[in-house]
């Protein structure tokens, strides 16, 4: 399956709409949204609110949607089960869930103290395990169970089926400790070698035979040069490592430490090219390497043009792997 990925950090909600209903139109399988409170950096400029925004999506068309979100920090995780088995409703079997420690970028809005990275694991984890309860439509409390408060909470609008709840990882470590408890796996993408020590951390964590789900960082346009520019202004500060960028909570600082970001740094972690089978050879070996999804993201503006053209010259050619029954979200 093939997806478009909508960057709510980089587009307008209503131009974001437009552009998602063009991806399905076209030909793409699936969509998937970031869920952030602020953008990367000024050049980007939005930050649109991402449940209100896939409501609106799956108001219009029954297309299968998911997104990556912390469920601790800005939100308490019982609201975020509540407001997926919401949008469960309108897409039934459509939708699904990715969780993650979360950046100081969004959740640090609250005025909160940002905790140390085993301390958000563990609100992580507790806050999955809320979750799933009240999807099973159990009443839950919960007495601070690394940090996490519920009382008395029951949901009464619940999924109809299991809703897929995936982890995000950016490192190996991350990806064995999610293997155990996670029903399946989303990272992003990054040099071969990186990604496969990611993949055979989660298969060896537990992770073996669960979904895993990849989101594609590329920059198409109408030349290289084109599209090496339009990932320098809009994503270069976006391949900062997690050690860089995890106590930043200012789009300023992402700027300034972007800065930093060489052209060959950048191209290691974005897919630069003007030509569509340099694109679609790199798609092919995601699927090749197992990744059952592929949510692609062009980090530049040239939006439309990716469409069309990956509808029509990359999407039909790619050898997708059989959609499995554990991913059919």
């Amino acid at each position: 399956m093939i997806g478009f990925h909508a960057s709510h950090e980089q587009f307008a909600p209503a131009s974001l709409l437009a552009l998602a209903r063009r991806a399905v139109d076209s030909g793409f399988d699936a969509v998937m949204c970031s869920d952030h409170f602020h953008p990367w950096s000024r050049r980007q400029g939005q930050s649109g609110q991402a449940w209100a925004w896939a409501g609106a999506l799956l108001g219009q068309v029954p297309v299968s949607l998911g997104m990556v979100t912390c469920p601790s920090g800005r939100y308490h995780p019982a609201v975020v089960a509540q407001a997926v088995a919401t949008l469960e409703q309108f897409a039934p079997t459509l939708v699904w869930l990715a969780v993650g420690s979360g950046e100081a970028l969004n959740e640090a809005i609250t005025g909160q103290p940002w905790p140390s990275k085993d301390i958000r694991n563990a609100r992580l984890r507790a806050s999955a395990q809320v979750i799933r309860r009240l999807w099973a439509g159990e009443k839950v409390s919960v007495d601070g169970e690394a940090g996490v408060q519920v009382r008395e909470a029951r949901l009464y609008s619940r999924p109809a089926t299991p809703i897929p709840l995936l982890g995000a990882a950016l490192t190996p470590e991350t990806a064995h400790w999610l293997g155990g408890w996670a029903d399946g796996l989303i990272t992003t993408s990054m040099p071969m070698e990186d990604l496969g020590a990611v993949v055979r951390a989660f298969e060896a964590g537990g992770g073996a035979g669960k979904p895993m789900y990849l989101q594609v960082k590329l920059s198409y346009a109408r030349s290289y040069d084109a599209a090496l520019a339009g990932a320098r202004e809009q994503w270069r500060q976006n391949v900062l490592s997690a050690e860089q960028s995890e106590q930043l909570s200012q789009p300023e600082a992402y700027e300034q430490l972007g800065q930093q970001v060489s052209d060959e740094r950048l191209t290691e972690r974005v897919i630069v090219s003007h030509d569509p089978g340099v694109h679609r050879e790199a798609l092919q070996g995601y699927l090749d390497m197992g990744f059952q999804r592929l949510y692609l993201h062009n980090v530049n503006l040239e939006q439309e043009r990716f469409i069309d053209d990956f509808a029509t010259r990359v999407l039909p050619a790619l050898q997708l792997p059989p959609l499995s029954t554990s991913s059919q979200a």
